[in-house]
């Protein structure tokens, strides 16, 4: 048993624990029995912390299936080893290397010191900002539904933004909050902290810390940090922009609304796809230059170590660093000042090619399950569901049974990670005692 295959085995258990309790009468609003293939793609859905849904949450799940679906959110935003670790820590035992090694691979942390301290801080941090996301929106919520559904709401909808999930109460997602800059800047801004991650966040923390009280030790960022917000910026305005001149004058979506309304919602829709999955214009009316560039910020996805999927803004970066060194005719890979070691440089390509087979195999899949449906619709999903944003065109239900298990295993493959579930499966890398004479070959 190692230590990948006790993480994957790990979020197995979980969602098929999560999905038997998905589908007991208690947890849904009828009080019947739920069909087990709905069940299972909810609950891996949900410890995923994808979003997709085949059955619309807040009326089809009671208040306890809706409990329910949010602690597997948590679980699964938190990650399984994590989550693991909180409940050790309750009970009071003791971390060995094993579990410190555990932790360190789940977390993609460079080291083993301070991984437990790392995990109280992640704990500490989710309690803030899913604590405040609660406050602001019980202030739209709490008036328009009643303190007790509004409180349930806001809970419901500050946990999902946080944990990049995006699982809403509401048949529309937050189609009805276009106009509310509340609603609006209140989740992007949970999206956006919860898919940076949480050593970034220390890191800024420890910054402000610094400068508040005028140490003369300020904190140096790191090359993480330095690429995860910069890549992160970039990628926020440059979609932004990309959004509100293709869908300006798209009556279905932003035609209506007023200039100010219009940056809002590129605003919103330029943050989920760091795979949150809550959406406040119809996305299936889209136009289809909108619905590539989506699916390529989907396909980016969010930064390590937090509670997004996606190839990881750091990947793209890395691979847009080796690009730029090749047309300046550098031999070695450089970002701000530092180079990149060959290693990580065959990991970024191993990630990048194996979710780009992962994310066409499952589109191709489905389309051959479901040949009535349109490609770029099954390709939007296909890759929601590997990035583990949520975002659908509306066709998630209308695929069938063999579809819907296509897009269960790329769900679990986006969030254990494609070189993590290789490893449980092959077992850990064993060197080789040798090594083959270079030739060179034609490329390009």
């Amino acid at each position: 048993m190692t230590v990948s295959r006790t993480i994957c085995l790990g979020f197995l258990a979980v969602i098929t624990v999560g999905a038997l309790l998905l589908m007991m009468p208690f947890s849904i609003s009828d009080g019947t029995w739920s069909d087990p293939v709905t069940a299972l793609f909810t609950s891996t859905s949900a410890v995923c912390v994808t979003g997709l849904s085949v059955v619309d949450v807040g009326k089809y799940y009671s208040f306890w299936g809706q409990l329910c679906l949010v602690l597997l959110v948590q679980i699964g935003g938190l990650g399984y080893m994590t989550a693991t670790t909180f409940l050790l820590l309750l009970l009071g035992r003791r971390f060995g290397l094993k579990d410190k090694i555990a932790l360190q691979q789940s977390l993609d942390k460079s080291g083993l010191a301070g991984v437990v301290q790392l995990v109280q801080s992640i704990l500490a941090t989710t309690v803030l900002f899913e604590l405040t996301g609660v406050f602001l929106l019980m202030l739209v919520f709490v008036p328009e539904f009643g303190f007790r559904d509004g409180l349930w709401s806001a809970i419901f909808h500050s946990i999902n933004g946080f944990n990049n999930a995006g699982f809403s109460l509401y048949s529309d997602s937050l189609i009805r909050y276009v106009n509310s800059p509340v609603v609006n800047f209140t989740i992007t801004s949970l999206i956006v902290f919860g898919g940076i991650g949480y050593q970034v966040i220390m890191e800024m923390y420890l910054w402000l810390r610094d400068r508040f009280r005028n140490s003369q030790i300020c904190t140096v960022f790191s090359l993480n940090f330095k690429v995860v917000t910069s890549t992160t910026i970039v990628l926020l305005i440059l979609g932004m922009l990309l959004f509100l001149v293709l869908e300006y004058d798209n009556p279905a979506t932003f035609g209506a609304l007023s200039f100010p309304q219009k940056l809002m919602a590129a605003w919103f829709q330029s943050v989920t796809p760091r795979t949150a999955g809550f959406n406040t214009i119809d996305i299936g009316k889209m136009s289809q230059a909108s619905l590539f560039m989506t699916i390529a910020l989907m396909f980016i996805g969010a930064s390590p170590g937090s509670t997004g999927g996606g190839i990881k803004t750091t990947t793209f970066r890395i691979l847009f660093s080796c690009t730029a060194a090749v047309l300046e005719g550098q031999e070695q890979v450089q970002c701000y000042q530092r180079q990149i070691p060959l290693a990580l440089i065959l990991k970024t390509i191993s990630v990048f090619f194996g979710s780009l087979l992962v994310a066409f195999g499952s589109a191709t899949l489905i389309e051959l399950a479901n040949p009535e449906l349109e490609f770029i619709k099954v390709l939007f999903e296909a890759v929601s569901a590997f990035a583990t944003v949520g975002l659908s065109t509306g066709i998630t239900a209308q695929i069938s049974a063999i579809g819907k298990l296509v897009l269960i295993a790329t769900m679990y493959i986006g969030r254990v990670g494609v070189l993590l579930l290789m490893s449980a499966a092959v077992g850990d890398p064993k060197p080789r005692p040798f090594k083959y004479a270079e030739e060179s070959l034609l490329v390009g």
